[in-house]
């Protein structure tokens, strides 16, 4: 019988196949065959490829690549512009050519930062406010997603249900505010109810639409290994709609914050929507300016958080992932 002797390459290297490259320990001869020549390489575009990804391979054992830190010089230039901007502020407005009335000093915002910090009315508005936000986030956004798996669970409920919130997304939540007196008054009820449907709508599109786009070829191999409806969810549909959900939820926090600022300027005693509509009323810029800030301040928490929890609970997901990890 005849002996069949591995392929060789012209300068008389053994060439493995891919099912012997798998099972070969080629991390540690590689990492000792440094000084291949390129046209042996292009001979053996196998362990070629495998050079290239070793860094990435090596890397991704041990989790994610670590990002290498930011040059000093680009943390500086990051934040030349913001310092000259308020320096120039500050400047204009000692030298007379800014109007307190109009637009006060960033000192004199410190300053009231500080009055308002110490008299504990800065932490009353704004835990009144996180705690209003709160809750017609839970309210909206749980009616949302609720509803949104009920219109995407039969075929009926997606025919009789899409056509009503669809028909109520179109028009701005916003322009129920005096029906929104008439029904609740100036009360917490009233601003409850304009950030519960600000929220709706974004955490029920995002729903609706990240349970459609799953693969059916998904749901139906589940369905063929014999997963229960509640299984079905739990480990098919809701993990690949989470993508779509959490962007959702990033869009329905930036709808949250507007519609705060204008229940508590309109209806709300308490909150820093109030503050700042009394501080108006008072002509005291310098505590409206800092109630913005505070306002700004709380959005951008309220993203991190959210990406916090992007990066936790995709980690399977590809967008999260490296390129070799991908490509793997």
């Amino acid at each position: 019988m005849k002996q069949l002797h591995p392929r060789r390459n012209r300068r008389g290297l053994k060439l493995m196949t891919p099912v012997e490259e798998a099972g070969h320990p080629w991390e540690s001869d590689l990492a000792a065959d440094d000084a291949v020549p390129s046209d042996t390489l292009r001979d053996e575009p196998a362990r070629f490829s495998a050079v290239r990804l070793l860094p990435a391979l090596r890397s991704s054992r041990g989790g994610a690549p670590v990002a290498k830190p930011r040059p000093l010089g680009d943390m500086a230039l990051t934040w030349l512009l913001p310092v000259l901007l308020l320096a120039g502020w500050e400047a204009a407005s000692r030298l007379g050519y800014l109007a307190p009335r109009i637009l006060p000093a960033p000192s004199a915002v410190v300053l009231a930062f500080r009055e308002n910090l110490q008299n504990g009315a800065l932490i009353h508005h704004t835990l009144i406010s996180i705690q209003r936000a709160l809750v017609g986030l839970v309210i909206g956004g749980g009616l949302g997603f609720m509803l949104g798996i009920v219109n995407s669970a039969a075929a009926i409920g997606g025919k009789r249900t899409g056509l009503t919130p669809r028909m109520l997304r179109a028009m701005p939540h916003l322009a129920v505010i005096p029906l929104v007196i008439l029904w609740f008054g100036r009360d917490e009820s009233a601003a409850l109810f304009l950030i519960s449907a600000g929220v709706f709508f974004p955490v029920y599109l995002n729903t609706r639409n990240g349970i459609r786009s799953v693969d059916r070829g998904l749901i139906e191999m589940g369905r063929v290994c014999g997963l229960s409806t509640g299984a079905l969810y739990a480990r098919i549909i809701l993990p690949g709609a989470l993508p779509s959900i959490l962007a959702g939820l990033r869009y329905a926090l930036g709808v949250m914050w507007l519609a705060l600022i204008v229940a508590e300027t309109v209806s709300a005693k308490w909150g820093i929507g109030s503050m700042i509509k009394n501080a108006g009323a008072a002509a005291q810029t310098d505590v409206v300016l800092l109630g913005i800030l505070d306002f700004a301040l709380l959005a951008a928490l309220a993203d991190m958080a959210v990406r916090w929890i992007e990066r936790r609970a995709l980690a399977w997901h590809p967008s999260t992932q490296t390129g070799f990890e991908v490509a793997r």
